[in-house]
């Protein structure tokens, strides 16, 4: 670590130095869209004479050094009219430009960045990026454009299968990827139970999904980062689009505070299906809404404001006996100000809830439980020069956390309010990130975060016997909850445990010629957070809990080589990655273990290790009227807890077993083909290795009981997932860019009604007697249908 940060040192104080070597000028500015001052994220500004350039920052800003004299500057955005300029630079001055579509169309989300074409010579790596007017092409369930299932069609990437919530990336549990809208966490990225994702697409300006090689900025979580933001809205003229589909609908509306200066962004969804529900005479009720909201305004050339929100819930209920809502609540004030021509900071004050309630009318009580933060981030982005930028900052994050609260419904049910003890937590974390060109052919980009984390006290904490919570019954082999032998009380100034941890990062390009790179990258990255969960995926009723005197941080080391090109004039790229990784103290837990309404979750849980390991492969198409992607995963996941003491047998006797995300074959093939220029055709497939699952292999009986016997954990898994979408938009008048303009999406999902297994479980058929299996499956064959309307 001393050897790593000296490096780190050295090449600081020599990029300083260089930086000053001879007399030159800074141009910046904003670039953003024409029609709508809408800024845009990563255009490329280029020199072509001095064989330099940068990119727009994520709020449309650049700033960039060159020696004094007339330049041709070329200014490059996919899907926009490239812009060639001369300019006489003889002093630090200020250049805006404003894009213009290449091609007008109905699907605004034109408005993205070159990303889907590999930059060669930049260090960043396994960064899975996607359009959203890519993402709105893709087949899904009901035809509703879908963020996260667009993404588990990339390498690396795949979720625990349909409607399961969240996703996985290299095989890491969901509750590993960071979520971030507007910079605002978001704990739980799924309506109705997986089936849609919380992000409204039309709202979305652009996203990145990090896999690895994970900048210092991000922190938090050790598998992924999934990084969102939402577009400013339009500061010139008032528009609105929208779509109406079988069981949901949106509709987002955009325009000027005050023209060119300040905008809105107001955009809902809801679905409706339930609504239908009574004239089938069914009682049952499943359905979601969210809101997204933002307010823009710019101050002056050098200070802009924003104020943006998110508010989504989802209410399923049962026959008036069961009511669950729950869904996240986020808000984000930014400042970003210009402090100099090279130096540009955010500040962001940042709040962010989820909330669970469930109410049960049977047994007469409602139960609440939920997660909060309050975050404060302020971040520089320092243009020192062309061969050399810095990122730097802080951020500092309080919790409270709601395991749960009981109250009864009614003053007859009998039953005493009942409350889970709160837990409190506060995360802070400086980091520093460097991206230098050290030749014409090798780029670094090299980082280091300082994270710690302050576990606070709170009203009650027990105490337990050689601090172990978790003992283990010699005589039977199995784990077992301690009892407390006392317990201790806080206060919320007390500080019960405390961790710090540094976090290196290092990504290293170098390029073969102007179409072939190698990369290399090495990432250490903590989590404090835990999201206790007993199942393959996430569920709502899951409740997160800190790190503390009996759980400790999750601690990755994650490695990464990879080859990239562009050929056949960069119409097509390829990908090609390998990855290593391990986590320290991952959560594990005891046979038998109960995680509801369990007041000390710290006696069925044991801190054990993960590995995953694999190759991706990326093949896309970029041009033409033919474009798609080809991309496979082999890969391998996998959890080990060992006994604590020679005679301890851990989970699963110490050996390693696959974790519920391994999925050892992942194949996906995404295409889009332009019949004409009114008939788009659209199709995806996707192969997956069956998930990871326990099987009963015998039973016996015992007290007339019949008790079944259960192979190593994951030794079985199920049937390979399959399936083949569909879908044909259709654009009445793609020439008309003016006035009401209309789209319409035809699709179909599981083309072949595969019955794809979401579970198989076993029971004894009350006829014959007989043990079976039964499998559950979600969706056989969905046809779909929806219309999209802009003006």
């Amino acid at each position: 670590m001393k050897y790593l940060f000296l490096c780190f040192l050295f090449l600081f104080s020599f990029s300083i130095t260089a930086s000053f070597a001879q007399e030159k000028i800074t141009l910046k500015g904003i670039v953003s869209e024409e029609k709508n001052n809408e800024t845009l994220i990563g255009v490329s500004i280029i020199f072509p004479e001095l064989n330099t350039g940068t990119t727009t920052n994520e709020y449309g800003f650049y700033s960039i050094t060159v020696p004094k004299g007339t330049y041709k500057v070329i200014i490059s955005y996919i899907g926009f009219t490239t812009i060639v300029e001369t300019l006489v630079l003889t002093e630090n001055s200020t250049k805006n430009f404003s894009l213009t579509d290449s091609v007008e169309a109905l699907d605004e989300v034109v408005i993205t960045e070159n990303v889907e074409k590999l930059n060669i010579k930049t260090p960043q790596m396994s960064v899975a990026r996607l359009t959203s007017s890519t993402i709105k092409e893709i087949p899904v369930v009901f035809g509703e454009a879908d963020i996260i299932k667009a993404i588990t069609l990339l390498p690396g990437v795949t979720n625990a299968g349909e409607g399961s919530s969240g996703f996985n990336v290299r095989g890491g549990a969901a509750d590993q990827n960071l979520i971030l809208l507007d910079e605002a966490t978001i704990y739980n990225s799924s309506h109705l139970f997986g089936f849609f994702s919380v992000f409204n697409p039309d709202a979305i300006k652009d996203l990145k999904l990090y896999k690895g090689g994970i900048p210092a900025r991000y922190g938090g979580r050790v598998s992924s980062v999934l990084d969102i933001y939402q577009k400013d809205g339009n500061s010139k003229e008032f528009h609105a689009n929208g779509g109406i589909g079988l069981i949901s609908s949106r509709l987002l509306l955009e325009g000027p505070l005050k023209k060119d200066e300040g905008s809105f962004l107001f955009g809902g969804r809801s679905s409706y299906a339930h609504l239908f529900l009574p004239l089938f005479d069914i009682d049952n009720i499943a359905y979601f809404y969210d809101l997204n909201t933002k307010l823009s305004y710019k101050l002056n050339d050098r200070n802009s404001l924003y104020l943006s929100g998110y508010f989504g819930r989802d209410v399923f209920r049962i026959n008036e006996t069961f009511n669950n809502t729950y869904g996240n609540t986020v808000l984000n004030f930014r400042w970003n100000h210009l402090l100099s021509d090279k130096l540009f900071s955010n500040v962001s004050l940042i709040y962010s809830d989820y909330y669970y309630g469930l109410k049960l009318d049977f047994v007469e009580f409602d139960w609440v439980s939920g997660i909060k933060n309050f975050n404060l981030k302020y971040d520089f982005k320092h243009y020192i020069s062309n061969k050399f930028k810095l990122q730097y900052g802080l951020n500092s994050i309080y919790y409270k956390f709601n395991p749960g609260e009981i109250n009864p419904t009614t003053e007859t049910s009998g039953i005493n309010p009942f409350k889970l003890i709160d837990k409190f937590a506060f995360e802070n974390a400086i980091y520093i990130d460097a991206e230098q060109n050290l030749t014409d052919k090798l780029a670094i980009s090299y980082g280091l975060r300082f994270s710690s984390f302050l576990r606070l006290g709170q009203d009650e904490l027990n105490n337990y016997e050689n601090n172990q919570a978790v003992i283990f019954n010699e005589d039977f082999k199995i784990y077992e909850k301690a009892e407390p032998i006392g317990t201790e009380t806080y206060k919320r100034s007390d500080i019960i445990a405390y961790f710090f941890n540094l976090e290196p990062r290092l990504s290293v390009s170098y390029q073969l010629n102007s179409n072939n790179s190698l990369k290399a990258s090495y990432n250490r990255m903590s989590q404090y957070l835990h999201l206790l969960s007993n199942t393959s995926s996430p569920t709502p009723l899951d409740i997160w809990t800190p790190s503390g005197k009996y759980v400790k941080p999750q601690l990755l080391d994650q490695f990464a080589i990879g080859y990239f090109k562009n050929f056949n004039n960069n119409n097509y790229s390829l990908e090609l990655e390998s990855f290593y990784k391990t986590v320290k103290n991952r959560i594990d837990y005891i046979d038998g273990a109960d995680l509801i309404a369990n007041n000390a979750i710290e006696q069925i849980i044991l801190n054990g290790e993960a590995k995953a390991y694999g190759l991706e492969f990326l093949l896309r198409k970029n041009e033409g009227k033919f474009k798609g992607w080809l991309a496979y995963t082999l890969s391998k996941s996998e959890q080990r807890t060992k006994g604590r003491t020679p005679t301890e047998t851990g989970i699963n006797n110490g050996n390693w077993y696959k974790t519920p995300y391994d999925k050892r074959h992942d194949i996906s093939v995404t295409s889009n083909y332009d019949l004409n220029k009114k008939l788009k055709l659209n199709a995806n497939f996707l192969f997956q290795t069956g998930q990871p699952t326990t099987f009963p292999n015998g039973q016996y009986v015992y007290n007339n009981v019949t008790i079944p016997t259960y192979n190593a954990r994951n030794s079985d898994k199920l049937p390979s997932y399959n399936r083949l979408d569909v879908s044909l938009t259709y654009t009445p008048k793609p020439e008309k860019t003016k006035g009401w303009q209309t789209q319409w999406v035809f699709g179909i999902y599981n083309v072949y009604n595969r019955k794809n297994a979401a579970s198989i479980s076993f029971g004894q058929n009350e006829d014959t007697k007989l043990n079976e299996a039964y499998r559950l499956s979600i969706f056989g064959v969905v046809p779909s249908i929806s219309y999209n309307f802009k003006f």
